[in-house]
This record gives C-alpha cells, sequence and structure tokens, in this order.
C-alpha cells in the first residue's frame, strides 16, 4: 500500500493509512508515539505478567537513542524552552538545599523525567502527520479510560461513593487525578467533534461524541469538587458566545438539568458543606501554612517534595490527621518545593499554554485542524489550572505533555502560516 501523501488522508481515524504512514517514520516517533501509549493505557496494569519490564522507561530511552540519529530531528526555538530549563535548574537547587534531601533525591525523577519527554515530544513530534498521530493516540488512550469509569459510574446507577472513581494504576488512578484528565480531555474532544462532524461518518461521529460525553459523567461520578468546578468553569467559556442562541440556550439548559439530576445527592452535600467539613480545613491549614512556608524560604522553598516532613514537624499542632498529605494546591506545591523564582517560572510555563494556544486561534483560519487542536489544548490547560487549585499535581503529566503538544503545533504552524509568521515571539 502506498503511503498517504497529506494530512488529509488521515481524517477522521483512516486507520490503514496512518499504519502505512506510521510504518515509514523513523524508529524515534515509534517509540515516543509507545511511550504515550503506555504511559496512559497503561496494557502493563492489565496484563500484569508484561509489568516485569519498564515499558515507560524502555521506550523513553528508545526515543532518545532514535532521536540522536534521526535526521527529521532538530531543535525548536521556542521561549519555552528557556522556561522548561531554568525550572528545571532551581528545582535542583531546592533539592540540595532542602531540609531533607534525601526526600527530595528519591522524588527527583518524579519531575525531571517530564524534562526530557518534553524535549523529546517537541523534537520528534515535528510534523502534522506526526501530530495528529501522536494527538489521537493521546485521544483514544485518555478516551478509552473515559469510557471505562463512566461505564462504571452507571453500571452503579450513577450513585455516590466516597472514592468516586478509579481510572487505571498510575497517574490516574487516584478519583482526583483522573477527573483533571476528564476535565483536560473535553474541551479538545468536544472541539474535533465540532470541526469533524459534518464530514465524519456515523461511526466516528459516534466515537468523537462518547470522547466529550464520557468525561462529563465521569467527573460527575468521581466527587471531587474541584474538577466539577473546573468543568462548569470550562463550559462556561467554550459556550460562551452561542449561550444566548435560543437553539444554544435551549441545550445548555437542558444539560444543566441533566448534570444537576445525575449528580448525587451525597455530592451535592459535600458541595454545600465545603469550608465546614474536615477536609476543606485541613486543606486551608494546607494553604495557610503553605504560604507561610513560602514567605519564610522565599528564594529556595523548604525543599523538593519536603512539604509533608516539614509540616509534620514544624505544624504538627494543625493537623488534622494522623499524617499530612501534599498541600492540595499546585501552586503552594511548587512554592513550598522551590521558592517564589520556581512558582514565578511556573506561572510562566502556563501562561506560555494559554496564550500560545489563543495566538493560534488568531493567526489560522477557522478552517484549520491546528487552531481547532490549539483552543482544545488551551482551554484544557486553564481547567487543569482551575482544579490544580485542590489538588497537588504538578509534577503529573497534565500540564507537561499538554506543553509539549502546544509547543509542537506552535513550530508546526508557524511555518505553515508564512507571512505571519513574524507576528510570533519565540
Amino acid at each position: 500500500m502506498e503511503a498517504p501523501k497529506t494530512i488529509d488522508d488521515f481524517y477522521v481515524f483512516k486507520v490503514k493509512n496512518m499504519w502505512a504512514y506510521f510504518k515509514g517514520q523513523h524508529f524515534s516517533f515509534w517509540m515516543i508515539c509507545l511511550y504515550l501509549f503506555f504511559e496512559f493505557v497503561r496494557p502493563q496494569a492489565l496484563f500484569p505478567a508484561i509489568d516485569i519490564i519498564p515499558w515507560a522507561q524502555l521506550f523513553i530511552m528508545g526515543a532518545l537513542i532514535g532521536a540522536v540519529v534521526d535526521p527529521t530531528v532538530k531543535h525548536v526555538k521556542s521561549i519555552a524552552n528557556i522556561y522548561v530549563i531554568t525550572f528545571s535548574i532551581l528545582i535542583i537547587i531546592s533539592v540540595f538545599t532542602a531540609y531533607y534531601p534525601e526526600v527530595s533525591k528519591k522524588k527527583f525523577m518524579d519531575f525531571f523525567s517530564w524534562v526530557v519527554i518534553y524535549f523529546l515530544i517537541t523534537r520528534i513530534v515535528n510534523t502534522k502527520e506526526r501530530f495528529y498521530i501522536f494527538l489521537l493516540i493521546f485521544l483514544f488512550a485518555a478516551g478509552k479510560i473515559a469510557l471505562g469509569t463512566a461505564k462504571s459510574w452507571a453500571f452503579r446507577g450513577f450513585g455516590f461513593t466516597s472514592w468516586g472513581l478509579m481510572g487505571p494504576k498510575g497517574f490516574f488512578q487516584n478519583s482526583g487525578e483522573l477527573s483533571i484528565l476528564m476535565v483536560m480531555l473535553f474541551p479538545l474532544a468536544f472541539y474535533l467533534y465540532q470541526h469533524f462532524k459534518a464530514k465524519a461518518a456515523l461511526w466516528e461521529r459516534l466515537i468523537l461524541m462518547a470522547f466529550w460525553v464520557c468525561p462529563i459523567l465521569t467527573v460527575l461520578g468521581a466527587s471531587s469538587r474541584g474538577s466539577q468546578l473546573a468543568l462548569a468553569i470550562v463550559m462556561a467559556i467554550m459556550f460562551r458566545k452561542s449561550i444566548f442562541r435560543i437553539k444554544s440556550l435551549i441545550g445548555v439548559l437542558i444539560l444543566i438539568v441533566g448534570l444537576v439530576y445525575l449528580l448525587p445527592e451525597e455530592q451535592k452535600e459535600r458541595f454545600r458543606a465545603t469550608g465546614d467539613d474536615k477536609t476543606s480545613q485541613q486543606r486551608l491549614l494546607y494553604w495557610e501554612n503553605g504560604w507561610e512556608m513560602m514567605r519564610d524560604h522565599p528564594l529556595d522553598g523548604v525543599g523538593f517534595f519536603n512539604f509533608v516532613p516539614y509540616f509534620e514537624r514544624y505544624y504538627s499542632e494543625d493537623m488534622l490527621y494522623k499524617k499530612a498529605e501534599l498541600p492540595h494546591n499546585i501552586f503552594i506545591q511548587v512554592g513550598t518545593d522551590a521558592g517564589f523564582p520556581a512558582l514565578f517560572l511556573f506561572l510562566l510555563l502556563i501562561l506560555y499554554c494559554i496564550f500560545s494556544s489563543l495566538k493560534l486561534t488568531k493567526l489560522l483560519p477557522l478552517s484549520d485542524l491546528s487552531r481547532v487542536i490549539a483552543a482544545g489544548l488551551g482551554v484544557g490547560v486553564l481547567g487543569y489550572v482551575i482544579a490544580g487549585q485542590f489538588v497537588t499535581v504538578a509534577y503529573y503529566p497534565f500540564i507537561w505533555i499538554h506543553l509539549s503538544l502546544i509547543v509542537s503545533i506552535v513550530s508546526i504552524s508557524k511555518s505553515s502560516i508564512n507571512s505571519q509568521a513574524r507576528k510570533w515571539s519565540n
């Protein structure tokens, strides 16, 4: 079979064409795609017999080796690179200046692996065709989790449980982290559905619809108040321009009524008790004392992942449970880990994601798929920031994978908008 010549041969899910293209790509692209598949789908958790091999690390090493010899891999010029490198240096400093350096050193790879993955993705995923295939792996991997968890909630009668919903073993097993993935998947899947629905086959439309409906159901069933709030704000932003049209308004009202009806009464009670329940009180103490830690150690924090032992030693009177936890806030996490300079860089990375996506949506025509993808990724990052005010996920895949995708699509799109490329600042 002759390999397809343009990305148009892939839409929407032309598996044979994509497979023909994939087979002809360099080893480095195979490895980075396999890494993403094993990180998100985690077949090693489904089949314990193959879990004896560190698959994710193996594919990262393969991608590193492949990137050295892949002639298409080139340096991607972006201000985000400077932010990532500077942030990494500050994290390294915080490891060696930590109150408990042994804790920091054990946790260091929880962050540093994302630096490696960021630079691999941005350099290897460097054409529209590669980007589309890589994005679909992410979409189907996250969509598979959404389908499975939404099905679990439906099968238990849309009822409430204290643990919410559980994803596959790994980054998304906990209901809070699972919900954030769903909040970030929803806008991307919805915008893709809107873009393709007029020209997609029925089965393709149904898959795309499932990929944005199931995340909503999962967020409702996962009992994570922060993610439910984030989803509500994300939806308000996405539908802000059409909400006053009669047809759209009716649809939005039906959706709101349906969501409120599906939300378990126990979860509604949790919202009413926000600020007064023991969980909320403990988080408020984490934030209050975390801010004090940052003020006492403004330049380098108390040390990478040192929040828990530091809190247990110096704020034991504010422990409402037997053990302290991480601060349940991405900004408090980074600030206490490495101080205000690191927090500033972290904010710059987030702002880069949001504003670069916004710039793409303004520079590219409405019919351009890259514009649609950029919008979905940018809104997803905004959802992450909102939900991240209640969960400790600064070093989880969320921001780092989206950052990599945004840098890649910006780099790819710059070469396609020709005369308008000069409007970009690297």
